[in-house]
């Protein structure tokens, strides 16, 4: 028997609700091989800033000039990986980024270790916690040795990222590098990046939603919100049609419309990349719901600093990954029609064949 409740989620059926867990491992994922992994580790107490602060290097606030000064505590853990890798020439540091509550680590194990990995972190883990006890002491917040159970300095276990396709390895460095960046826009911009848990949505005359969302709600009050909805196939006439229905929008985006997307097929996906290089505010309607501290990725994050996306999810986060089934891309599409003014319609496609 399970204590756990069934969900009906639309177009997969009734699911127990997932558990979450942002430090799971890969449970098929052999932790001793050659392998290159993004590790992130937090602080165990996030409402402290123990590692260091960030700033602006000048006004222009640009990646390059997002600066952190890490602080003693900082310096020592970062010490500690560079010594893991003395000690260990298994492992190598490509790209490490301390941040005031946690840290991002790009590691390469260069060739089968003899434990797991997670063992190699504990041992960065345990030397940065003698480090975070006499800092401690030495400011007569802990006591006497044995009078009682000292803190940890990081939380148990860590999160992973593991480098499986090609070109994936410049994504991880540039997100450890931009995390500066990104922390001090999010700081900058609080309410655009929080996640709403339930924001009822009209839909239509009389319908009502409720949905995850992130970014500007406010593009919802929008006059002209166009709905994108492109044929899922590679003929010549289909292409053509997608490149007008770009053209299009792009022009109508321009001059205050708000382009409304789920993202499902190439063509959708392609416009709404051409809306977000070409400033149009966006709507994004996706099956999977965000993660805890999920932030936007890429271009999005970008778009949703300025104000100029809203993603929204009306189904819950799931780790997995999932094929998306017809009657979600049926749902999705229909939810997009209604939150729009102005729907794709037969209608419009063959006005705009002309």
């Amino acid at each position: 028997m399970t204590n756990k409740v069934s969900k009906y989620i639309e177009g997969v059926g009734w699911r127990y609700e997932t558990e979450h867990s942002m430090t799971r491992r890969m449970g098929e994922h052999d932790y001793r091989s050659r392998c290159i992994y993004m590790l992130t580790l937090t602080l165990a107490d996030r409402t402290t800033e123990r590692l260091g602060r960030l700033s602006w290097l000048t006004a222009e606030h640009t990646a390059e000039n997002a600066f952190f000064m890490p602080s003693p505590l900082g310096c020592e853990v970062e010490n500690e990986w560079h010594l893991l890798e003395e000690e260990h020439p298994e492992l190598q540091i490509i790209k490490l980024q301390l941040m005031p509550e946690h840290l991002h680590v790009v590691i390469f194990v260069r060739e089968n270790l003899e434990k797991p990995l997670g063992k190699y972190v504990a041992i960065v883990k345990s030397r940065c916690n003698k480090h975070y006890w006499r800092e401690l002491t030495a400011q007569g917040l802990l006591g006497p040795k044995g009078a009682e159970a000292p803190p940890p300095l990081f939380a148990d276990n860590f999160t992973d990222s593991i480098l499986m396709h090609e070109g994936q390895l410049e994504h991880m460095i540039r997100y450890v590098e931009h995390n500066p960046y990104r922390a001090l826009v999010k700081k900058a911009n609080p309410g655009l990046f929080r996640t709403v848990g339930e924001l009822r949505v009209k839909l239509g005359e009389e319908g009502e939603r409720t949905f995850a969302a992130i970014g500007n709600r406010w593009l919802l009050d929008r006059p002209l919100r166009m709905q994108v909805r492109c044929h899922n196939n590679t003929s010549d006439e289909n292409l053509r049609l997608i490149a007008m229905q770009k053209a299009y929008l792009l022009d109508r985006g321009r001059k205050g419309g708000v382009v409304v997307s789920p993202c499902i097929s190439a063509g959708e996906r392609e416009i709404a990349r051409a809306a977000l290089d070409a400033g149009v505010p966006l709507i994004v309607i996706q099956e999977n719901g965000f993660a805890p501290l999920y932030k936007p990725p890429g271009k999005y994050f970008e778009a949703c600093a300025k104000g100029l996306l809203l993603m929204l999810a009306p189904w819950p986060y799931h780790m997995e990954k999932r094929t998306i089934s017809r009657d979600q891309c049926l749902a999705l599409n229909a939810m997009a029609y209604e939150l729009s003014t102005e729907p794709w319609t037969q209608d419009l496609e063959d006005r705009l064949k002309g």
